[in-house]
C-alpha cells in the first residue's frame, strides 16, 4: 500500500499539468497528470503536498484545498491512496521537472489529453465543485478502468 498526494494548481482558467515522459517503468508513462508524489516517513498529506509541489515545480503553495481521497488499484499488487488537492495561490519561479514536461493547459482542453479514465471522473468532480469525496478506481494491467465508486456507490460507466 502506498500513500501519495496529487495536486491540480490553478491559474487563469488553467491547470498546471505534468506530461509523464521521463521515468522508465512508470505506470503513468505518457499520461498527463497533476503534480505530487509519495509520502516520506512521518509526513502528513499537507507536508507531502508542499514538498512534492516544490520539488516538481519550484512553486511554494500559499493556498490549497483538500478535495478528496482516491483509492487507486492497479492489477493485483498496486494499491495507492492519493490525497487529492487543488491550489489557487503560489509563489516562486517554475523549474524544469525531472519527471516530464510541465504545461499550463486550459481547463476546457484537459479532457483532450491522454488521461487515465478515472482522472476524467475526478477532474469532472473538481470542475463541479463537488464536496469532499472518496473515489475508488480499479484498473486492470492494460490500463483499463474496470470499476469506479464514488462515496461507496458504484458509478455507471459509459463504454
Amino acid at each position: 500500500m502506498k500513500l501519495s498526494t496529487l495536486c491540480y494548481i490553478e491559474k487563469d482558467g488553467q491547470y498546471l499539468m505534468l506530461h509523464r515522459t521521463v521515468k522508465k517503468n512508470d505506470v503513468n508513462k505518457d499520461k498527463w497528470i497533476g503534480v505530487g508524489g509519495h509520502f516520506e516517513h512521518q509526513e502528513s498529506p499537507e507536508e507531502c503536498l508542499l514538498r512534492e509541489v516544490k520539488e516538481e515545480t519550484g512553486y511554494t503553495l500559499e493556498s490549497w484545498k483538500y478535495r478528496g481521497i482516491v483509492t487507486f488499484v492497479y492489477g493485483e499488487d498496486i494499491v495507492e491512496y492519493m490525497s487529492l488537492y487543488t491550489a489557487d495561490r503560489f509563489s516562486g519561479e517554475e523549474i524544469p521537472c525531472d519527471e516530464g514536461e510541465l504545461e499550463w493547459v486550459d481547463k476546457e482542453k484537459i479532457m483532450d489529453l491522454n488521461l487515465w479514465d478515472g482522472d476524467k471522473i475526478f477532474l469532472k468532480l473538481l470542475a463541479e465543485e463537488h464536496p469532499f469525496f472518496s473515489l475508488k478506481l480499479v484498473y486492470d494491467t492494460n490500463d483499463v478502468l474496470i470499476y469506479a465508486a464514488l462515496d461507496g456507490k458504484e458509478l455507471e460507466r459509459k463504454m
